[in-house]
């Protein structure tokens, strides 16, 4: 522990060292540290004892069928959603959908990520369909699709149990779901950002489900608005005893909030104001030692930068966000970066941290590994 300055980190350091759990006076502890590096080299160590210098990858595609939402003012931090006739409203048709996929055909594509609005129109038997389409004509591809917030929306519309929903639409071609909807799970925040939303309880139930029933899941947590840092720690909290109950998550992912755009950023007066480096690189750091019963952390460029993620890869972080292809989401409240990254240039930023990258497919199998070219050093 050479590298931690402050004597509250490395005391904490110590008791990871004995193997003893952190709670969450921990974690309050570390996100009030000024101790950034040090905070780092505990994240960093811990994921090398799992995971080594490996960093992981998807070829991935997004794809949202519908910004339509009947939530569309009630979450003041999003600037996707449109109400069903306001200008810019969209609802993919089937074949729209499968145009859109059409960039899989190449075999290079393994993953859609599908995720949208609340749409009324947009009920089991439009998913259904789609997944089956999708799995017929691209049968190679997993599909990661439809937040807690669309599986509870969906059962809520058409007066099913989440286990229903869940059932048929594994049964037309979902294999895990995204972690997004989570934003922060106190009920103070949620009904102050997102007031009819789903509960957060009610999140880690649609989860729990899914878990029972074989499928799996990511998890999440938009940070940066108006949570405090011990709504940080019951949200963390509640995703590690979920993951000690059912060990069906896959990866913890922290989603920076982006302020452009969107009622909140304009309420709180933080119009191009998003979060700070030392803020994401904290929230990466602070899950990897909390959240110890999950094998992966991801770091989503797209949110946080390019530069901040190849960083990251220092604080606890072995996935990245992987090709993408096209995001609406997250560029529509000001995420200035690029909507997609080629598979050269992710190799190029993980190797530019000096870590091994390796493509995993969406259960976090390694499917090949990137040995630098002959001759080409390798960073320290």
């Amino acid at each position: 522990m050479r590298r931690v300055s402050d004597p509250a980190v490395r005391a904490i350091g110590e008791k990871l060292a004995a193997g003893a759990r952190l709670d969450r006076a921990d974690g309050l502890t570390l996100f009030r540290s000024g101790d950034l590096l040090g905070i780092g080299s505990l994240a960093d160590a811990m994921n090398r004892a799992r995971n080594g210098d490996v960093v992981t990858f998807a070829s991935n595609q997004h794809i949202n069928p519908t910004n339509v939402c009947v939530l569309r003012t009630t979450c003041t931090f999003c600037g996707y959603a449109r109400l069903p006739k306001e200008e810019g409203a969209y609802r993919y048709t089937l074949d729209q959908v499968l145009a859109e996929a059409a960039n899989a055909a190449d075999g290079m594509t393994r993953e859609f990520h599908i995720v949208g609005g609340l749409d009324m129109k947009a009920g089991l038997a439009y998913y259904e369909e789609m997944f089956r389409a999708l799995k017929s004509n691209f049968p190679h591809v997993h599909i990661k699709a439809l937040t807690a917030v669309e599986i509870a929306h969906v059962a809520r519309i058409e007066k099913m149990s989440w286990r229903d929903v869940l059932v048929a639409l594994k049964a037309a071609g979902l294999d895990t779901l995204p972690g997004g909807g989570a934003e922060t799970f106190s009920a103070a925040v949620r009904d102050r950002i997102a007031g009819k939303k789903l509960a957060g309880a009610d999140y880690i139930g649609v989860h729990r489900t899914a878990h029972e029933l074989g499928i799996r899941s990511n998890c999440t947590m938009l940070y940066g608005h108006v949570e405090t840092l011990e709504d940080r720690m019951e949200h963390l909290q509640m995703l590690r005893d979920l993951q000690d109950e059912t060990d069906g998550f896959l990866a913890y992912i922290p989603l920076a909030y982006h302020p452009d755009d969107n009622a909140l950023g304009r309420e709180l007066g933080r119009q191009g104001t998003a979060t700070s480096g030392t803020d994401d690189l904290k929230m990466l750091a602070v899950g990897r030692l909390f959240l110890d019963n999950f094998a992966h952390v991801k770091s989503h460029w797209i949110m946080v930068s390019q530069p901040i993620s190849q960083l990251a890869l220092h604080f606890g972080v072995n996935d990245l966000e992987g090709t993408v292809v096209r995001e609406k989401i997250y560029h529509a409240v000001g995420a200035h970066t690029p909507q997609a990254m080629t598979l050269d240039g992710l190799i190029a930023l993980i190797r530019g941290a000096g870590k091994q990258p390796a493509e995993r497919d969406s259960f976090y199998r390694i499917l090949r590994t990137f040995e630098a070219p002959a001759g080409e050093p390798v960073p320290a």
